[in-house]
């Protein structure tokens, strides 16, 4: 059977070129990096090697990255990091949950949270992050792609606005780190997230930016590793397989955006062709290659289920939480009801597909909603 795989924005598959510059570290030069002796002086050069890379494709310096275990833990230490009772932090009511769920937890710690509301289109408006500043803000934090959507949000002018009245900025670029040109000093970003795993580099690695001057408690104490802020065994072969994927990536990223707006472009045109069927998300404010569909009458869950069946890998939202009954908390905030918000497609497609791929999933797709509504109790209500 035909397998395509248009779940890009849960992960992608490692780069062959990544691969191959993980391997030798991975048995031939296996190392501890702080290790004395030449096998762990090896590991280190290699290491720092990849720290400079992955700093320069967003114009920081490379002892302003700290490697991490991926984006997850890259948001709790951003924001546990500076945080502390009575200081006051803005995000946006549609982060990623390892932003909302950590700004929960440091609700309960005394730390004060304004969750912004977000437009139709999932963006925020800078102008309620500056009504929304108090005198104990301490932090804003917003990502710069939605993983759910796609919304590019207007971090620079964010960030900008954030440097004027001496506040930290943070923003969760998981989704849009080696896709989008970034340049953390030019968009006035104190801290950014990012995860190797979302541009075909390994799982287990992601780094945090941290630009020099702002202090962080450290979230993991031991062995004082990544200068005091990150303690624990560094992944030598995870971050050169992030270094050489960030460098692929860097390289091919025109090219590559092209390729994707032609394609999302191409099965937009073709999906909304089905009956009462819409799009989330910006219209041209979007990361080309994640497309959100909602279908009305029917549940994401069964599309997903049986578009599989057909040989096509998707999801109702982010992998993270694709095993939740409640609808997407991305689609609520938008202002879609929990019936519609659970009727949603995220199709995310990346560097392995093709034009027939595309042409394969808008031929199929329409019979599925068509058989689901006719056995759908919520289609019967219309």
């Amino acid at each position: 059977m035909k397998r395509i795989y248009m779940d890009h924005a849960a992960t992608t598959p490692v780069d062959l070129r990544v691969a191959a510059a993980m391997k030798p570290f991975l048995s031939g030069r296996f190392g501890n990096a702080s290790s004395l002796h030449s096998f762990g002086q090896d590991a280190k050069e290699a290491l720092e090697e990849s720290r400079t890379l992955i700093a320069k494709a967003i114009g920081a310096g490379p002892d302003e990255i700290i490697f991490t275990s991926g984006g997850t833990e890259s948001d709790n230490m951003a924001l546990k990091g500076v945080l502390k009772r009575g200081d006051h932090m803005i995000t946006s009511a549609i982060e990623h949950h390892a932003v909302l769920y950590t700004a929960q937890y440091l609700e309960m710690q005394g730390v004060q949270v304004t969750y912004l509301k977000v437009d139709r289109f999932g963006m925020v408006n800078p102008a309620d992050i500056e009504k929304a500043i108090r005198p104990n803000t301490r932090l804003v934090s917003v990502m710069h792609v939605n993983n759910e959507i796609g919304t590019i949000e207007p971090i620079a002018e964010i960030g900008k606005m954030c440097r004027s009245r001496g506040i930290l900025f943070h923003t969760d670029a998981v989704q849009s780190f080696g896709k989008l040109p970034i340049d953390v000093k030019k968009m006035n970003i104190d801290m950014l997230s990012a995860s190797a795993h979302k541009l075909y580099g390994p799982k287990g690695v992601g780094m945090l930016y941290l630009r020099n001057g702002v202090k962080l408690v450290p979230l993991m104490h031991g062995g004082g590793h990544e200068k005091g802020r990150r303690s624990g065994t560094e992944n030598v072969a995870g971050a050169i397989g992030f270094a050489k994927a960030t460098e692929t990536a860097m390289k091919g990223m025109k090219a590559e955006s092209k390729k994707m707006a032609a394609f999302s472009e191409k099965l937009g045109r073709k999906v909304l062709q089905i009956p009462d069927s819409h799009l989330s998300g910006h219209p041209t404010r979007r990361l080309p290659g994640i497309s959100n569909f909602r279908f009305a009458g029917i549940e994401g869950e069964s599309l997903v289920i049986h578009l599989d069946m057909q040989g096509v890998a998707a999801s109702t939202g982010s992998a993270c939480s694709s095993r939740s009954l409640e609808p997407s908390h991305v689609l609520i905030a938008i202002g879609l009801k929990h019936a519609d918000a659970h009727g949603s497609l995220r199709l995310s497609l990346g560097r392995g597909n093709t034009a027939a791929d595309v042409d394969y999933v808008a031929k199929v797709l329409p019979g599925i909603v068509e058989n689901l509504r006719r056995i759908s109790p919520l289609a019967k209500q219309r």
